[in-house]
């Protein structure tokens, strides 16, 4: 295994966490962005209002993302795998 392997490994493990997190952590965003401009239209300034809602938005991503965080999750390890198996 060379440095250009390492990186090369190193590269599609980054990508993989980015691509596998993406959608419960864009809908976290969303649903702050939401409820951020909420508070500030209505002024209720609770600090708690604002988890329930991307709780329930992150489970509900999981939920819905989840068999396609699990492909790529399981095609990177398939990759790293097979890359054991001839050696690099």
């Amino acid at each position: 295994m060379n440095e250009a392997d390492a990186l090369d490994l190193l590269h599609a493990a980054i990508r993989t966490i980015m691509v596998a997190c993406g959608p419960p952590v864009a809908a976290a965003m969303a649903v702050g962005i939401i409820i951020a401009l909420f508070q500030a239209l209505t002024q209720i300034q609770e600090a708690t209002l604002t988890f329930v809602p991307k709780i329930v938005a992150v489970f509900l991503a999981l939920a819905l993302t989840g068999a396609f965080m699990g492909a790529q999750i399981h095609n990177f390890a398939e990759q790293v795998y097979g890359r054991v198996e001839k050696g690099f």
